[in-house]
């Protein structure tokens, strides 16, 4: 639906969605949305929620406030928490600490014990308890054999392995993107190959093993895009995510050594900018995920070469989408919501919300033509690593609706 309307939510459900005029009770609080655009709530299928065992940076209750204060009413929480996901007793947890929030909280579990590649989780068990994919995130399966195993063992229940992509022999101990300022700064650069290398191996094993579904986790390369592009075009069942900071910050970012352009993936060339920004446009990249990875000032805030990888995005991610693609022209308000509500879902075999009268309120409001500053004094995440702060972004999420519970947005 794309269109003008009047929309009436009675008791966490849509009573009426219409051009007409909804005859409300005067008990209803009115709301004027002429210049607000509503949304299935939006879905970030790669965020750390740091809980259990690494409280100090987030924990599932700041982690989904951080969620909902971005515009999210659904998250994917990855596995490389202590313990990792990898037993029904941690996805049950997880889901017990989640489940009166405004957002809904799925795991993805481990793909092997501990995360350590060495034996395959109790994949079928943590199917049961909950978990929507499988991922040794944070790390690569660094075993084609492995990974081989996990791709046949799933078979019968069509689940989806995802992979953090990266060959560990070409990375270990880097620092930033391998190029122009790895050999500036004098630090250990991350290739762009020892990505592409896992995707195109885990694109052939999948397609070796009888066409299984996989996905690629914050791809960064133009490699990543050409091979995801063309195994589609194949047939293969593949799908891929990108992060805000992959199409809008290059490598140059890093520069005077700020500690909150390192991540992993690092930051890469134009080149692969422009290439990730192509493959939104035609249906290469499926999902817009942010790698939410919050980190304590005291893991950040050491010498380059020493701190903590990632940042947080949460509550950035659909400001820059729409600043960055929408607003450039890149991808259209519809191509937005693909990419950030309907396919992480259809990707993950989830429901999907519908904005009908007697559906679940789902929903997101946002004012696509608010300008805001970004500040993360305001933030709901425990952690304040991002390199956007003070940037002037056009689009705001301005309130969302999910099990009943009404959060207003206070990024302003």
């Amino acid at each position: 639906m794309d269109t003008r309307a009047d929309l009436w939510i009675e008791g966490g459900k849509i009573r009426h969605c219409s051009p007409q005029q909804a005859e409300i009770g005067r008990e209803t609080e009115v709301i004027n949305a002429d210049n607000l655009t509503v949304m299935p709530g939006l879905f970030d299928m790669h965020v750390h929620l740091r809980e259990p065992g690494h409280e100090h940076k987030e924990t599932i209750r700041t982690g989904t406030l951080a969620a909902a204060n971005g515009g999210f009413t659904g998250v994917v929480c990855m596995p490389n928490t202590e313990p990792a996901i990898d037993s029904r007793m941690t996805v049950e947890y997880i889901q017990r600490r989640a489940s009166n929030g405004a957002v809904d909280a799925h795991c993805c579990a481990a793909i092997t014990k501990a995360r350590a590649g060495k034996e395959l989780a109790p994949l079928l068990d943590l199917m049961e308890s909950g978990a929507v994919m499988y991922s040794d995130d944070g790390g690569c399966v660094e075993s084609a054999e492995m990974m081989r195993r996990a791709f046949d063992y799933v078979a019968e229940f069509d689940l989806l392995l995802t992979q953090h992509c990266e060959e560990h022999s070409l990375t270990r101990n880097f620092a930033v993107n391998e190029g122009e300022m790895s050999a500036k700064m004098g630090l250990k650069g991350y290739p762009a190959v020892a990505e592409d290398i896992i995707v195109a191996r885990d694109i052939l094993l999948a397609d070796y093993c009888g066409n299984r579904r996989y996905h690629g986790a914050h791809i960064s390369t133009a490699g990543a895009v050409r091979l995801f592009r063309e195994a589609k075009n194949r047939g293969q069942r593949v799908s891929c995510e990108v992060a805000p900071h992959h199409f809008i910050l290059d490598e140059s970012t890093v520069q005077g050594f700020n500690v909150n352009a390192k991540m992993n993936p690092p930051l890469r060339t134009r080149r692969d900018i422009e290439a990730i920004l192509q493959g939104l446009a035609d249906g290469s990249i499926d999902c817009i995920a942010t790698d939410h990875a919050p980190h304590a000032l005291h893991e950040k805030n050491v010498e380059f070469s020493l701190a903590a990888n990632g940042i947080i995005g949460l509550e950035t991610s659909l400001g820059l989408s729409l600043t960055y693609l929408y607003h450039t022209g890149v991808a259209s308000l519809s191509r937005i919501v693909e990419l950030m509500s309907v396919n992480p879902r259809r990707v993950l075999n989830l429901p999907q919300p519908l904005i009908a009268s007697g559906e679940p309120a789902n929903l997101t409001f946002v004012d696509v033509n608010k300008e805001w500053v970004v500040s993360p004094e305001l933030f709901c995440t425990k952690s304040l690593n991002t390199p956007f702060d003070g940037y002037i972004l056009k689009g705001l999420p301005v309130m969302t609706i999910n099990r009943g519970i009404v959060t207003e947005c206070k990024l302003t």
